[in-house]
Formats: structure tokens, C-alpha cells, sequence
């Protein structure tokens, strides 16, 4: 095996993560839909984002990877609407389930008020649960 050099990136290249994600892309596309789409969902007041949802749509599923809300506007709605317009968009896009994961110290509750139910829990970081939840669409 020589000849080739194992390295390490901190932070990572954006010309190594292409390269990465176009690898797997490839791969992937010989077993299932190659292409995918990403969204957001964004909570302004004018130019100054509040909020937000960042998802990814493939294979019909929807994955919500981010999602925050300024302190100061939580637990006024926002989050129901936001989540609301990105679980629309992923069933315009076709998708007929949505999962995302979410630290015990963030949202799980509105995510089970708002018929996600769990399936799956690791013990990270330590001292703290990680919860995986999905709903269908």
C-alpha cells in the first residue's frame, strides 16, 4: 500500500468535501435516486434572520438538519410555522416522511406535540441523550 498519504484537514477544504460528497453521490446513485435537494426555511425581520430550518429532500424523505429560533421569539408559534412550511415543501417535493435529531436539551417536546415520535436514542454528547424522531408526511 504504498503511495498513498492519509491526511488530515482542520478545518476541512472545501475542494476535499466536494470531492467527498461527489464520490458518494456517485456511489449511492447506482442503489437509489442520485439526486437530492436542499431547502431552507428561513424567520426574518426584514434582512435579519431569526430562524431558520436548513433540510435535504431524497428519496422521499425529507431531513430537517438544522433548525434554530432566536431566544427572544421562541415559544410564540414561530417554530409550529416554520416546521409547518418545511414539511409542506418536502411533500410538494414527493417526500412521504420527514426525520431529524435533536439533543434532549433542545426541542423534543414541540417535535412531539407536533406528531414526531421517536425511534432511535444514542448517549451523546455524554452526559446527554440524542433523540432521532420522524412523522410521516
Amino acid at each position: 500500500m504504498t503511495g498513498y498519504a492519509i491526511t488530515i484537514e482542520c478545518p476541512a477544504d472545501k475542494a476535499t468535501l466536494d470531492v467527498l460528497n461527489k464520490g458518494l453521490d456517485v456511489f449511492n446513485a447506482q442503489f437509489s435516486p442520485g439526486s437530492y435537494d436542499y431547502l431552507t426555511v428561513s424567520l426574518r425581520d426584514g434582512d435579519t434572520i431569526k430562524g431558520g430550518i436548513s433540510a435535504i429532500s431524497w428519496a422521499g424523505m425529507l431531513f430537517i438538519k438544522w433548525f434554530w429560533i432566536d431566544e427572544a421569539l421562541r415559544g410564540q408559534g414561530h417554530g409550529t410555522r416554520i416546521i409547518a412550511a418545511a414539511e409542506e415543501e418536502g411533500r410538494r417535493r414527493g417526500c412521504r416522511a420527514v426525520w431529524l435529531d435533536t439533543f434532549e436539551f433542545q426541542a423534543r417536546p414541540l417535535y412531539e406535540k407536533l406528531g414526531y415520535s421517536l425511534f432511535g436514542t444514542l448517549d451523546y454528547p455524554e452526559g446527554f441523550k440524542r433523540y432521532f424522531m420522524q412523522k410521516a408526511l
